[in-house]
């Protein structure tokens, strides 16, 4: 039978004894001070350094340098966070039960498929507020954008939060084979995948996502650099970016299934 692995990925070292609790691997992330107990991102080959711009992206790329994971090829292999959870059933409880509720085996439903994606967000439902207060030179280029917010793609929703042009300015460095199928995807999809959060059947899916997302973003890193100022939404930029292409990427190659999560803070 194949197995579920499920690491949670917090920012706290108080956070220990709940993840083990709930079956899960403790990963820790930041500056806290986390003991050999834990999984970081600090260990071996390294990007740690760059966590406050990648954010949960520097324990993916201690995984794929330094190969933490060597489980059975057919386990299920998945990431959650200190206060995002999976859940067990394909439909929310309403009484929400930690032990009860969040992901503990391998559903059903799961059967015919490699991956498992977030429920997607839909970008076209941007509050008017939002739109005027983030999206001034959008409004200029686009004055229709004010009376039909169904035009608001990935890509506007991304100019908007985390600065013009730049999804372009990225999408310009990916690989051949993914630019212009990952440029159609953002310019005409209404909805992503997010958070960063996904499982998948097998190390493979695992390791050829992150050899097609890392070098980009390295590549991404001569444009952008890492002085970006205070706001959330452009200093995490390459956290924002990788978000999008996972989105892209496992509906493209990886065969999704789209599942529902539990929003509850650890404590």
């Amino acid at each position: 039978m194949d197995k579920l692995n499920i690491y949670c990925l917090t920012l706290s070292s108080l956070h220990y004894e709940s993840i083990i609790k709930k079956g899960y691997i403790p990963v820790g992330l930041g500056d806290d001070n986390f003991d050999k107990k834990w999984l970081t991102d600090k260990e071996g080959k390294n990007i740690s350094l760059k966590n406050p711009f990648y954010g949960e992206y520097t324990f993916h790329y201690n995984i794929w340098k330094n190969e933490l994971i060597l489980k059975d090829k057919n386990d299920w292999i998945g990431f959650c966070t200190y206060r995002r959870f999976w859940s067990q059933d394909s439909i929310l409880k309403t009484n929400f039960s930690f032990q009860r509720d969040i992901l503990k085996t391998i559903p059903n439903q799961w059967t015919n498929h490699d991956s498992i994606l977030v429920e997607p967000i839909f970008t076209n439902t941007t509050k008017l507020s939002k739109i005027i207060k983030h999206g001034k030179k959008i409004l200029i280029n686009n004055p229709l954008l004010f009376f039909d917010k169904s035009k608001i793609t990935i890509k506007t929703h991304f100019d908007m939060y985390h600065g013009y042009g730049n999804l372009d300015k990225a999408i310009d460095l990916l690989d051949v084979i993914d630019r212009q199928k990952f440029r159609n995807y953002v310019e005409n999809n209404v909805y992503f995948n997010p958070y960063n959060m996904f499982i998948c059947k097998g190390k493979k899916i695992l390791f050829d996502y992150y050899a097609a997302v890392f070098p980009w973003l390295k590549r991404c890193e001569d444009v952008f650099g890492f002085d970006l100022g205070e706001s959330y939404g452009k200093k995490r930029i390459y956290g924002f970016l990788a978000e999008r292409f996972l989105s892209y990427w496992f509906n493209e190659y990886a065969n999704p299934k789209n599942w529902p999560i539990y929003f509850k803070n650890i404590n």
